[in-house]
C-alpha cells in the first residue's frame, strides 16, 4: 500500500499523553473501561477499542469515525447503549486522524482505505460485520464494500461525506474555517453548536460536551492534519452490491441532507432504507435517536437472515 500523506502529532509523547488522559476522563464519565487493541496495519498501528468483544457468539459493529473526530465520540454519555445489548463492538480509530494511530494515509480517491478497512477486520478475526460510518468513516465504509463485500454485513453510513461534495454555502464554510483558523475556545464553541449539534433537542450532558470541545481544540492546535478530506464518489457508489442504511441529519451543513438522500437513491443500488432525523446536526452520531435507530436496523437485519437461513434449511 503506498502511503500518499502523513499526519502527526506536534509533540508526539506529550500529544499522546494528553489523548490517554481524556479517554480516562470519557471513561470516568461513561463509568466504563475500553479494551485496547493495536493492529500492526499497513499504514501503521492502528488503535481499536472494545466493548463486549469476549462473546465470539454474538456478530460485530465496527465502527469508523469522522475527521479531527475519535470514534469513541460514538459514546460520549454512553452513547452507545442506545444500540441495544448483543453486538461486539470495534471502535476504530482511522489512521490519519488525531488519535494514537499512525498518521500514515493512503490516497483517499484509490481503494486502499477499503483495503486497509478489511485488514483491520481481519486481524480483529472478524470473517463478517456490520459496519457504521460518520461522515469520512461513511467513505471507509463504501471503499470496504467495494472491494471485500463479502466481509460486510451490511454497511450504515451517518451523515456521510462521500454521497455530495463539501458544502461551500458562505454560513457553512464560516463555522468550519472560524475554528481552524483562529482555534479559540468561543470559536470551538460556535462551530459546535451551529453545525455539530442541533440544540436543544441533540445535545451532550454539561460533562459530555466539554470532553468534546476540549477534544477539538486539541486536535486544532497539536494535531498536523495533511489528511486528504472525504469526496463526492460519484459512479464509485454504482459499484457497491451490500444491504446499506443512510442516517442523516436534518440539520447538517456539511453535507445537506436532500442532496445526500437524492445521491443515495440514485447511485447506491443495494440502498435499503433512508432514515431523516430533523433535529440531529452533522455530529449525529451522538444523537441518541439515530444510534437507536441503528440498533434496530441491526437486529431487523439480524431478523431477515435468521428467516431466510431456515427458510434455506428447510428446503
Amino acid at each position: 500500500m503506498h502511503i500518499h500523506r502523513i499526519s502527526a502529532f506536534k509533540n508526539p509523547a506529550l500529544d499522546l499523553l494528553w489523548f490517554e488522559n481524556w479517554v480516562a476522563a470519557l471513561e470516568t464519565l461513561n463509568g466504563r473501561t475500553y479494551q485496547r487493541i493495536d493492529l500492526d496495519s499497513p499504514l501503521g498501528n492502528t488503535r481499536v477499542w472494545g466493548l463486549n468483544t469476549s462473546d465470539d457468539s454474538l456478530e460485530a459493529l465496527v465502527i469508523f469515525p469522522g475527521a479531527r473526530t475519535s470514534a469513541l465520540f460514538w459514546d460520549i454519555d454512553r452513547g452507545l447503549d442506545n444500540l441495544g445489548n448483543g453486538l461486539r463492538i470495534f471502535l476504530v480509530e482511522t489512521n490519519g486522524l488525531p488519535n494514537p494511530s499512525a498518521g500514515n494515509t493512503p490516497d483517499i480517491r484509490s481503494n486502499d482505505y477499503g483495503i486497509w478497512a478489511a485488514g483491520v477486520l481481519g486481524q480483529l478475526g472478524l470473517s463478517r460485520a456490520f459496519v457504521a460510518g460518520a461522515s469520512f468513516g461513511g467513505l471507509v465504509c463504501m471503499k470496504l464494500c467495494i472491494v471485500h463485500p463479502e466481509k460486510v454485513l451490511a454497511a450504515f453510513l451517518l451523515n456521510p461525506g462521500c454521497l455530495q461534495p463539501f458544502s461551500l454555502t458562505p454560513k457553512n464554510l464560516f463555522y468550519n474555517l472560524l475554528p481552524i483558523l483562529y482555534p479559540s475556545r468561543k470559536n470551538v464553541q460556535r462551530f459546535l453548536n451551529k453545525a455539530v449539534f442541533g440544540k436543544p433537542q441533540h445535545q451532550l450532558s454539561a460533562g459530555g460536551e466539554a470532553l468534546l470541545e476540549a477534544y477539538e481544540i486539541f486536535a486544532l492546535k497539536r494535531y498536523r492534519d495533511q489528511t486528504q478530506k472525504p469526496y463526492f464518489m460519484r459512479t464509485e457508489l454504482e459499484q457497491v452490491r451490500t444491504d446499506t442504511y443512510l442516517l442523516a441529519g436534518g440539520r447538517d451543513l456539511l453535507f445537506p441532507p436532500a442532496i445526500s438522500i437524492n445521491n443515495a437513491v440514485n447511485k447506491i443500488q443495494s440502498l435499503k432504507k433512508v432514515l431523516l432525523f430533523d433535529h440531529a446536526g452533522h455530529g449525529i452520531e451522538t444523537y441518541p435517536k439515530a444510534l437507536q435507530a441503528l440498533g434496530e436496523l441491526i437486529r431487523k437485519h439480524q431478523a431477515r437472515d435468521a428467516a431466510l437461513a431456515k427458510l434455506l434449511n428447510t428446503n
